[in-house]
């Protein structure tokens, strides 16, 4: 196997397993299905050239290409399946164009075993990409990356019925131009800002889809200690799965807690309506494995960032399209099973105190005071913003982001989203004039709302993003971060610091690219970094 997706990837790329924990059959079958799923967009393209439009094709090609994210599905059973749908509708679809000649990914017939499929996979996996420039094929492995971030933003929109055939209809073409042959460097580098322009229109659709379903997120207290009594832990970042288990737990004598990036629920009014969404337990995902392990209740593993959970096999369940060989997977609307062992257990035998944070300054909730931060900015009182956030991980270099909030001046707010902000996010940093100095704006999902906020203020105060007093200080370890990089570079936007490492996939005549165009750097400590930016 050879993977370099994520930031937490060995020297280079893992080339025996997967630091997440992936094996070699599961890497190789991630790549099958990516390579038929780009087969399958060819066929989709031509389909529509012929005013055919199949919505289920659309939505399983979000779907397929979500499943490979880091940390999503690890079941190779699961990944059997969804290669044999594919190979299935792409030739339904083909079937339906006669006249259409295809070969590559669109014609190939995969095996009839695993074994087989594996040796397929790892013919077409990274390591044995046919283009010789390295920079070109670097432009298209980033370009892929970031695809896979804007299908788990489709796809998480369209769980709650929002969809656009356009968006797909632009995914299946940049996922079919990384086949191509004869791009140039200024056409991958477009390539890669489309997949950012496309990325804003996931997220704005996802926005929708939450806000029109939940309503706008309020700021909102949220307890971090424990309440006596049965419990349920729901991890990952989809809404509809806990505003589900809510109702179906309900008079059940049940709390139900969030984890990780479910946090940013409990701002929405119709979530926190539930006066059995008790608060939050733990932190980051990458601490699932102790907290879970201690966790005294049943565990719901919604969309990404599930790890090897052996030591709690048989109290973990996944749902969507995570997968975990030996964890039971329940449909999104029957969370049966998940009660009935979470009323098996002992749950918190008393209550503690483990004080209390806030969420909830989505776009809205920060535009409602918009006169007042800007009045505060005229004034002097606050002097700089700070969007400090991203994704979280175990790889040493982390500390940095805490260090850097730590040391912010305290006439600076910091903006934060993602799970970037467990580094941080029960900081006491006190307020300025009443505007607390740590906004958590929500889930990773939610930085169509950060984008949203700088819009306004430049707009607020006549200029240009790049001219607010505004820094982004970001940390990456997936592929919805590569999209969201994307989409920011797309927007024109400057000077950000990207951390704790860059990207193994970026060659360095396309980072010089991105310095040049962009003026991105890699952080550095965080003294050195606020001195340069604040003089």
């Amino acid at each position: 196997m050879f993977c370099y997706q994520c930031e937490q990837t060995a020297k280079g790329g893992c080339t025996k397993i997967g630091v997440c924990g992936k094996t070699d059959s599961t890497a190789a079958l991630q790549d099958l299905l990516l390579y038929l799923t780009k087969g399958l967009s060819q066929v989709a393209i031509a389909a529509r050239e012929a005013g055919i439009e199949d919505p289920k094709v659309n939505l399983f090609t979000v779907k397929a290409v979500f499943s490979t994210l880091t940390n999503v599905n690890f079941d190779d059973a699961r990944f059997v399946d969804l290669i044999t749908q594919c190979v299935a509708m792409r030739d339904e679809l083909k079937a339906k164009i006669p006249s259409m000649r295809f070969d590559g990914p669109a014609t190939l017939l995969p095996a009839g075993d695993i074994a087989g499929m594996v040796f397929q996979g790892k013919e077409h996996g990274v390591d044995n990409d046919p283009e010789p420039n390295e920079d070109l094929k670097s432009l298209k492995q980033t370009l892929t990356y970031g695809l896979k971030g804007v299908a788990a933003y489709a796809d998480h929109a369209a769980i709650l019925g929002k969809e656009d055939n356009e968006l797909y209809a632009k995914i299946q073409l940049l996922l079919a131009a990384t086949l191509s042959t004869d791009l140039t460097l200024e056409q991958c580098v477009e390539a890669g800002l489309e997949c950012g322009r496309i990325n804003i229109r996931a997220m704005e659709l996802l926005d929708d889809a939450n806000t029109s379903t939940y309503g706008h997120p309020e700021p909102t207290e949220v307890k971090l200690g424990a309440t006596a009594g049965k419990a349920i832990l729901v991890s990952g970042h989809d809404l509809k799965d806990l505003e589900t288990l809510l109702k179906q737990t309900e008079g059940k004598g049940i709390n139900i807690y969030t984890h990780g990036e479910m946090l940013p629920c409990h701002g929405y009014p119709e979530l926190k309506k539930h006066p059995h969404l008790a608060g939050h337990y733990g932190t980051a995902w990458q601490n699932q494995k102790k907290e879970f392990a201690e966790f005294p209740g049943a565990i719901l593993m919604t969309t990404n960032c599930i790890q090897d959970p052996k030591n709690y096999i048989d109290a973990i369940f996944t749902t969507g399209l995570v997968g975990w060989p030996g964890a039971v997977h329940v449909g999104n609307d029957d969370f049966t099973p998940v009660i009935e062992k979470a009323l098996s257990m002992d749950g918190f035998a008393a209550g503690t105190d483990k004080g209390s944070v806030l969420t909830g300054f989505a776009r809205n909730a920060v535009m409602s005071v918009a006169g007042t931060v800007i009045d505060a900015v005229k004034a002097g009182n606050i002097k700089h913003f700070f969007l400090v956030g991203g994704c979280d991980g175990a790889k040493p270099g982390r500390n940095y982001y805490t260090e850097f909030v730590e040391k912010a001046p305290e006439d600076t707010v910091i903006l934060t989203l993602a799970c970037g902000k467990f580094r941080f996010f029960d900081k006491q940093l006190g307020d300025i004039g009443g505007i607390p100095r740590l906004l958590d704006i929500g889930q990773c999902n939610d930085a169509y709302s950060a984008v949203q906020i700088a819009l306004a203020l430049a707009d607020a105060f006549d200029c240009e993003v790049n001219d607010l007093p505004l820094s982004l200080i970001l940390s990456w370890y997936e592929q919805k971060a590569v999209a969201i990089l994307l989409s920011l570079l797309a927007l024109g936007i400057k000077n950000i610091k990207l951390g704790p490492s860059l990207p193994a996939f970026i060659t360095p005549n396309v980072l010089n690219f991105l310095v040049d165009t962009y003026n991105i750097a890699p952080i550095s400590t965080p003294d050195e970094d606020l001195k340069e930016i604040l003089g």
